[in-house]
């Protein structure tokens, strides 16, 4: 099954080779359009297509550009430029950025199947350097669900390592590793909840990757989570960490707490408890810790008997100026204009 899209910005020609891919009997997963370069880079986003056909003079971003950034995707779609007879020159320079076919417009239906051809034999190779076998990812989770269930750090941190080489040396594109962690991580998933001990919360989401690091690194964070998850369940804790951890903020807000720090109080580590803390709120901790600051600000600036000074030192401000800006990109306004609406003077 194959995901193709489509970027022009005439209608009737976007309209076209949608026909054209119809009529050609592909199996076909999703079939998409974009008027031009900006809207397409949200279509892939959205969902990486195997296919792109672009044309290049388009508004907002035209072809070259969509071909420069989907080239720095490091990702495996294949693009075929659509240009016009004096547009080829121009169309040529893709070549940098790994075009390899073209269709000159207008374009037939036999040009179109001859490219559609190709794409298909190229894409047919790509599947085959890049492939892992089922039975070396299971076996991969399992190794490292023993890890997790025996709380061995060093023994998951190792698994991980030799997985990270074995891709590393197939020289995988960051789209296919992404595909292969988020496999290893549903299944390691499964295995932890089939043992009907604990039930295992753990989520990973690669979606907007854009680097095999940044993948990696929410793939390790996700799983290392895991252990932090299982420590907790068998220490026997009913509270909620998320709660545990905003209990904490409110009862240190005169303080410069720390995520590492409330991290540590809660017994989980920084980045784990950080994805967690957003999962569950919608806000970075910062943010959350933020807000928590100013509602109390605004509640001790309704009390005449507060000055200005020592509510900013309250809510954990020592620089003064830096609460005083805080609070007005926060209200919209100064702390003593707000006590002015309030109808108090300072």
């Amino acid at each position: 099954m194959y995901r193709i899209l489509i970027v022009d910005d005439e209608p009737m020609i976007r309209k076209g080779l949608q026909k054209l891919v119809e009529q050609s009997e592909l199996p076909i997963e999703s079939l998409r359009t974009a008027e031009n370069g900006v809207v397409a880079l949200q279509r892939i986003q959205e969902e990486r297509p195997d296919f792109l056909f672009t044309d290049i003079r388009m508004p907002k971003m035209d072809g070259l550009e969509l071909c420069a950034r989907v080239a720095e995707m490091d990702a495996d779609i294949q693009v075929v430029v659509i240009s016009g007879y004096g547009d080829f020159e121009y169309a040529q320079k893709c070549v940098s950025y790994g075009v390899k076919e073209y269709l000159l417009k207008p374009v037939n239906i036999k040009g179109f199947q001859h490219v559609l051809e190709k794409l298909i034999r190229n894409q047919s190779k790509v599947s085959s350097e890049s492939f892992v076998a089922v039975t070396k990812l299971e076996q991969w989770a399992g190794r490292m669900e023993q890890a997790v269930w025996m709380l061995q750090q060093a023994e998951l941190n190792g698994v991980v390592e030799e997985i990270q080489a074995e891709l590393k040396a197939n020289k995988l594109k960051l789209n296919r590793v992404s595909d292969i962690l988020q496999e290893i991580h549903t299944l390691l998933h499964q295995r932890l909840n089939v043992r009907d001990v604990y039930f295992m919360q753990g989520e990973l989401d690669l979606t907007g990757a854009v680097s095999e690091e940044e993948a990696w690194l929410r793939f390790t964070t996700a799983i290392s989570g895991y252990l932090d998850e299982l420590r907790i369940k068998r220490k026997g804790k009913l509270k909620d960490p998320v709660e545990e951890a905003k209990h904490y903020i409110e009862t240190h807000l005169a303080e410069e707490v720390s995520l590492e720090e409330v991290a540590d109080f809660i017994g989980l580590n920084p980045s784990y408890f950080s994805q967690l803390f957003k999962q569950s709120t919608a806000e970075t901790f910062v943010q959350y810790r933020t807000r928590r600051r100013m509602e109390k600000a605004k509640k001790l600036l309704q009390q005449p008997q507060w000055r200005i000074t020592d509510i900013s030192g309250e809510v954990g401000y020592a620089d003064h100026p830096h609460f005083t800006k805080t609070f007005k990109k926060y209200e919209g306004c100064l702390p003593s204009e707000y006590r002015q609406q309030m109808g108090i003077r300072s």
